[in-house]
């Protein structure tokens, strides 16, 4: 199961089927997300695609000796666009392609609308959620929830993501969910419910074991998405956020132009490939030596081209120079950058330290909120002489409401935990392999649990009757209210360690701690705090 391949595998298709000759892609704003995840720009032009527009750009060119390669979301403005784009068609031939369902009457609109009989071909290949790696996706959706209830418009584009991602695996899952969550049960009937409707598109040949789809809410572990992360890639999203897998540096001091926006991909970035899941103590060394491989391959400046074989020996050499000094600079740039911004929070900067010392008394909350010696009135005093603003104290009772005990299908911290953690402690934390990776999401319990038949029907049942007990082998977890690097990681590792198991890891969107306290403050959970310290002991005595 690799999501990277599947959408690749459909855009391939697309521009197969249009034939040999000059080629423009129209895209709308999200497919064109979805493509530059998994294809470079410069990979697209070697395939005869030389044009690339949007769908709703009202100042194109006509230019009939282009085919029109059409990728474009089902949504009513797309079809509408089309429409009006085959009314008045700027390109000699369309073939179209929808990224998930089609309805009927909307199809009879667009053939209407073709009266010129320009349109060849019309598809649905199924790439519609955001391929982040190979094992994980994301549908770029922020505040799901209002109150604990779905926001209708994302219920709708969840259910289209996740049948978009099973159509594109080729899989027809058993359906468990998260039973503490009437969130996570009205996706799962809300994807069942198009798994029936369209059973031809889901009759794929059965395996033995059938594939399980799990779906989990995000108020379950508010913990992980509220802990800094020492892995690269989580790291760098943590403090410098990762969009598309593009990467924001413009406020660097002194950077260039042409590294103002990075991309980080494993497809296309050997060395981020090798080093997203290392911690940031082993990345240092490791740009080290990709630096001194660098100088050893790097020409001489005195080097002299006397002859043609010396001209053909750097012409030859020259793509894959280029491709590793762009390499060294990106990564050079990117670990100097949060090594930079680190040292700033050391220096007390004040607008990181508020806020990681919310994160603080937020992690404190959801352990000991409940405890009856809980000393958390105490803690918003002392955020209230430190001067945090109240916009950060109030989300200390919002994350509470959100994935606090009451709130929560398993229980995160047990005192068998604490009492564990302190004793890593006094041993000097022996036999831990980092210290600031020791942490385990709730994630990697759950599946591990899963993989051995254990994870309980009681917590998380199927939709519907099963008779199911066979461990599953492939198995898509989606987490309403966003996933982590964090959790990322823990898929990785997984199906590195399980064997005979796949597993493939999605998201409403993919967290950092900023992106997560928004989520929260976007639910309209009601925070108690008031501007006022002791309204969050108010609270707790309800």
């Amino acid at each position: 199961m690799n999501v990277v391949l599947a959408v690749k595998q459909y855009v391939s298709k697309m521009i197969e089927e249009s034939g040999p000759g000059m080629k423009v892609l129209l895209m709308d704003k999200e497919t064109t997300s979805i493509i530059s995840m998994v294809y470079t720009q410069s990979e697209i032009l070697q395939k005869e695609v030389y044009l690339f527009e949007r769908i709703e750009s009202t100042n194109r060119e006509t230019m009939k000796h282009l085919k029109a390669i059409c990728f474009l979301r089902p949504t009513k403005e797309n079809v509408e666009f089309l429409i009006q784009e085959l009314r008045r068609p700027k390109y000699g031939l369309f073939f179209v392609y929808f990224s998930n369902v089609i309805s009927k009457s909307d199809i009879k609109s667009l053939a209407e609308a073709d009266e010129q009989e320009v349109v060849s071909e019309v598809q649905e290949f199924y790439g519609d959620f955001i391929a982040v790696s190979p094992h994980v996706f994301s549908l770029n959706l922020t505040g799901c929830a209002q109150s604990r209830n779905w926001n209708s418009a994302h219920l709708a584009r969840s259910t289209q993501g996740l049948t978009a991602v099973l159509l594109s695996l080729k899989k027809c899952p058993m359906i468990r969910y998260q039973l503490s969550s009437d969130m996570a049960k009205r996706l799962a009937e809300s994807v069942k419910q198009i798994i029936t409707k369209e059973y031809e598109l889901f009759d794929f040949r059965r395996t033995e074991v059938p594939p399980l789809l799990l779906i989990l809410d995000r108020s379950d572990d508010a913990i992980t998405p509220l802990l800094n992360q020492w892995t690269y890639q989580a790291m760098v999203h943590e403090l410098l956020g990762i969009n598309n897998n593009r990467i924001d540096l413009s406020r660097v001091p002194g950077i260039s132009r042409e590294l103002k926006e990075v991309v980080l991909s494993a497809e296309n970035d050997q060395f981020y490939a090798n080093n997203m899941y290392l911690n940031f103590g082993e990345i240092g060394t490791n740009i080290r030596n990709l630096m001194e491989d660098f100088q050893k391959k790097k020409p001489k400046g005195q080097q002299k081209l006397e002859s043609i074989a010396d001209m053909k020996a750097f012409v030859e050499n020259y793509p894959q120079f280029k491709k590793m000094s762009g390499t060294v600079s990106k990564h050079v740039t990117v670990v100097g950058e949060l090594s930079r911004l680190n040292v700033r929070k050391l220096l007390q900067n004040p607008k990181v330290s508020d806020l990681d010392a919310v994160r603080l008394v937020m992690l404190y909350a959801l352990r000991y909120k409940s405890h009856s010696n809980s000393n958390l009135a105490s803690l918003m005093e002392a955020l209230t002489r430190k001067g945090v603003p109240d916009k950060y104290k109030l989300l200390v009772s919002a994350v509470v409401e959100y994935g606090g005990k009451r709130s929560r299908g398993s229980d995160l911290v047990t005192t068998k935990d604490a009492v564990a953690i302190t004793k890593q402690f006094f041993k000097g934390l022996k036999g831990i392999e980092n210290v600031y990776t020791q942490h385990q999401p709730l994630l990697q319990d759950s599946l591990d649990q899963l993989i051995k038949g254990k994870l309980r029907d009681s917590q998380y049942p199927y939709l519907g009757p099963s008779t199911l007990r066979d461990r599953p082998q492939d198995i898509i977890v989606f987490i309403i209210g966003g996933a982590t690097y964090e959790e990322a990681q823990t898929v990785y590792n997984l199906n590195r360690t399980s064997p005979g198991v796949r597993i493939v890891l999605g998201g409403t969107t993919i967290h950092n701690t900023k992106s997560f306290l928004e989520e929260v403050a976007a639910s309209g959970i009601p925070s108690h705090v008031s501007g006022r310290p002791h309204g969050v002991s108010r609270s707790s005595r309800r």
